[in-house]
């Protein structure tokens, strides 16, 4: 992660620097460089984030045990027409809840993924699986009003063949559905 800081005063350059030196911050020449090389690839990365996570998106909307899926550029998305107004690419993150509303569906269905790491992050090359608790994290009336009961998994689409990503996905809903039928 890097970053920068800008001001427009010699007042805030001078205690901004007075910081910088206090906290050590500097960035080395191989962090540089790596910054760098990493943005004369970003937008392939990001296109194929978009491509990956929109055919996975619109594979599981497909799913039988799939009961919702979180994707603002899917066009059944509710959030679908304000995503197109504000925005001209979409990125490599996806969730989906479980149709079946057993607490344990999304571990086991992480557990069964061969392709994706479990993790969080947001432009990296390879695919990651987390489970989601977002009626922790959001207020909104549909997690209130208990809509948001099912198992939450939240993908990062990484830069793999969807096709694998997607055979992934099919091996470990299947794998999910035998652990579940055999608990029962």
């Amino acid at each position: 992660m890097m970053g920068v800081v800008t001001v427009d005063s010699a007042e805030l350059a001078q205690k901004s620097g007075v910081t910088y030196d206090a906290l050590g911050l500097s960035v080395g020449a191989d962090d540089a460089y790596l910054t760098l090389r990493g943005l004369r690839t970003l937008d392939v990365r990001l296109a194929r984030h978009q491509t990956n996570a929109l055919a996975v998106a619109e594979y599981l909307a497909r799913h039988a045990d799939v009961a919702r899926v979180y994707y603002p550029a899917l066009a059944q998305d509710p959030g679908h027409a304000l995503w197109r107004r504000d925005f001209s690419g979409a990125s490599g993150l996806v969730s989906f809840a479980f149709g079946n509303p057993d607490p344990t569906a999304a571990s086991r269905f992480i557990d069964a993924l061969q392709y994706f790491s479990i993790g969080a992050s947001w432009g990296g090359y390879e695919s990651l699986a987390l489970e989601a608790s977002p009626e922790r994290l959001a207020e909104h009336s549909f997690w209130q009003q208990g809509a948001g009961k099912s198992s939450v998994v939240r993908l990062h689409l990484g830069l793999e063949s969807p096709l694998d990503l997607i055979g992934d996905l099919d091996r470990a809903f299947a794998a999910t559905r035998d652990a579940l039928r055999r608990s029962a």
